[in-house]
């Protein structure tokens, strides 16, 4: 299934300061020997002690991959080591008796991850050779690519080995953050030979030969290389045996991650697509579908796309080749900007009044004929295929439906018909000067930082704004497509489906992005001294309040020893001619009334005493 153009994280292998990471191969003259990988690794230490003694032998390092089949290793050695055992390598010339060599290679350790998920990432071991060879493959794109230059003497010198790592990380950021560089077959296998082993050039003759065994009337005249952006997407220019002089491209594209429709309705569907009519839509001759795969034929077009027209190419180019950098580049005039740009949304309306999800609008998905733009490729959302702008799309929580991404993909046509290049980042809240600044408040409604943020406006919205609302369209071809009930509810189920996978896509970013953003403030600079000075002053605190429950605690302790006392039994009953006594107020506990307490008792005499009258009643009554 195609994956999105910038759907991988691409990180270099960035080595420890500690380690570095060589490949090592021993070549015998003769015969070879069949090693074990520690036989392989005795060898090595074998050279290291005869170069250095027993000391050097020491040296460590790790063998992390063996082949014993081609006696290759990968190795792990100290970076400050790396010439020693370059150097005892050299001088080893033999093993077991029969001479032999080691070839050093310089390998580089590239992890790759595709998505947020770090468990959905791999590693790729590659040569400088084989950077090379991928820029050599990409020198037709016309790009000043910043591969690291070659250098046969010194290669394997410390610095240097860091300083060429840190410019094929560059080189690396380069290729995947450049929207065409990164979809493009080259790129792809080069991070993941694996998944894009298969050769499908050959997987779609044999489909399209199939289809002509069941039809013979259609010919290919020659297949059309690299025409497009999609690996798992190939053009065949084709003729009717019946009309010879007529040429039309037959496209064969391999299902995509977002097919949500049946194989039942999506075939329905499929041939429905020649019976529909509409002034700005290019029409379908053929369309079938397989197992896995379908074909779509129409009218070959000798003028190319919009996209052609706006770079000055020729439309059997190369794709790499016509759009990474033009050379002769020119935005339209305002009158064809507003022709074009009304006929584009009127064509988009006509597919969201029906219900249908298009989501691939993009200046190569547009040709035009007499003066009369037709959009390409409806199909691909039924086929599951991601969008040309979904790396842009999934960074907006706003645009998430099929609708919005069509009125996004219309700001970036907009911009580059108007300017004729694509715009270098998005959003986009400063725009160069134009001599027709009518168009900047359509572009600003829909690239902005505001917009991406709110959602974007409506097609209805677009075509009652100054720029397109009174354009006048003169064509009588009535637009016509004819979908069932049933079909129509196949076709919003699987575009809910589509919109739901997005969704979810946006939110795991988005999700993933605040995830960084947190650990990055946590760690800057500025954060770890903030939590240094809380950190002191809440341990002044902490001191403090201890000095405080210390100091309450032993006070506490003093008066309980001085405050216990034997407990005073309780006063006679009184007589019933006795008054009551008067009411005595409880001691003090305070330090100030044990003071007045303690003076009142060194200072006790007798004679300040009253002198009491009693009634003793204690005689007996005879």
């Amino acid at each position: 299934m195609d994956e999105e153009p910038s759907s991988y994280e691409r990180v270099a292998y960035k080595n420890d300061s500690v380690y570095h990471y060589m490949k090592i191969c021993l070549i015998f003259g003769n015969e070879r020997k069949p090693l074990s990988a520690e036989q392989f690794k005795q060898l090595i230490i074998s050279g290291l002690k005869e170069l250095y003694g027993e000391v050097g032998a020491a040296f460590p390092f790790d063998v992390l991959t063996f082949d014993q089949c081609v006696l290759s290793a990968i190795l792990r050695v100290y970076n400050n080591g790396l010439v020693k055992l370059w150097s005892a390598l050299t001088l080893i010339g033999s093993c077991e008796n029969e001479s032999c060599a080691f070839r050093v290679t310089q390998e580089y350790i590239i992890r790759v991850q595709r998505g947020v998920s770090t468990e959905n990432s791999w590693t790729v071991i590659r040569r400088y050779s084989d950077f090379d060879m991928l820029n050599n493959s990409l020198l037709m794109s016309g790009l000043n690519l910043p591969l690291p230059p070659k250098k046969l003497i010194g290669n394997m010198d410390r610095e240097f080995i860091a300083e060429r790592q840190k410019g094929l990380q560059a080189y690396l950021n380069f290729l995947t953050q450049h929207h065409i560089l990164s979809s493009c077959e080259l790129v792809k296998k080069f991070l993941d030979a694996n998944s894009y082993s298969a050769n499908y050039t050959e997987i779609a003759l044999q489909q399209v030969s199939m289809f002509f065994r069941s039809d013979p009337k259609w010919e290919v005249v020659e297949p059309l290389k690299d025409m497009g952006w999609r690996l798992r997407k190939r053009y065949f220019l084709v003729k009717n045996k019946e009309q010879i002089k007529e040429r039309q491209v037959l496209i064969w594209v391999d299902f995509g991650p977002d097919k949500f429709l049946c194989d039942k309705d999506l075939q329905t569907t499929m041939k429905l697509l020649p019976s529909l009519t509409h002034p700005f839509i290019c029409p379908v001759m053929f369309a079938s579908t397989s197992e896995s795969s379908a074909l779509v034929i129409r009218m070959f077009n000798d003028k190319g796309t919009l996209r052609d027209h706006i770079c000055k190419v020729k439309p059997k180019e190369p794709f790499l080749k016509k759009y990474c950098n033009p050379k002769k580049i020119q935005g339209l005039e305002l009158q064809q900007i507003r022709t074009y740009g009304r006929q584009i949304l009127e064509a988009l309306k006509f597919l969201h009044d029906k219900g249908f999800p298009y989501g691939h609008l993009h200046a190569s998905n547009i040709v035009i004929e007499d003066n009369t733009c037709k959009l390409l490729d409806i199909e691909n959302s039924l086929l599951g295929l991601p969008s040309y702008y979904r790396p842009y799309v999934t960074q907006f929580r706003k645009i998430n439906t099929t609708e919005s991404i069509d009125i996004y993909s219309f700001g970036h046509l907009l911009y580059e018909m108007t300017y004729g290049r694509p715009p270098d980042a998005v959003p986009v809240d400063q725009y160069p000067s134009v001599a027709y600044m009518s168009v900047v408040p359509v572009l600003q409604s829909i690239l902005t930082t505001e917009a991406c943020k709110t959602g974007m406006p409506t097609v209805s919205q677009l075509l009652q704004t100054p720029l397109f609302s009174d354009v006048q369209q003169f064509n009588s071809e009535k637009p016509q497509f004819k979908i069932t009930s049933k079909l129509k509810e196949a076709l919003k189920s699987s575009k809910e489906c589509l919109e739901k996978r997005l969704q979810e896509e946006q939110r795991a970013i988005h999700q993933h992005r605040r995830l960084t953003r947190a650990k990055s403030h946590h760690g800057s600079e500025e954060e770890k001294k903030r939590r240094k000075i809380l950190a002191r002053k809440k341990s002044r605190l902490s001191t403090y309040e201890n000095d405080e429950d210390i100091s309450v605690k032993y006070n506490n302790n003093n008066s309980g020893v001085q405050q216990v006392t034997p407990p005073l039994p309780p006063p006679p009953p009184p007589s019933e001619n006795e008054s009551s006594p008067p009411f005595l107020h409880p001691p003090p506990v305070n330090g100030e009334g044990r003071s007045a307490l303690l003076s009142s008792i060194q200072t006790f005499s007798k004679g300040r005493l009253k002198k009491a009258e009693t009634n003793d009643r204690s005689c007996p009554h005879i």
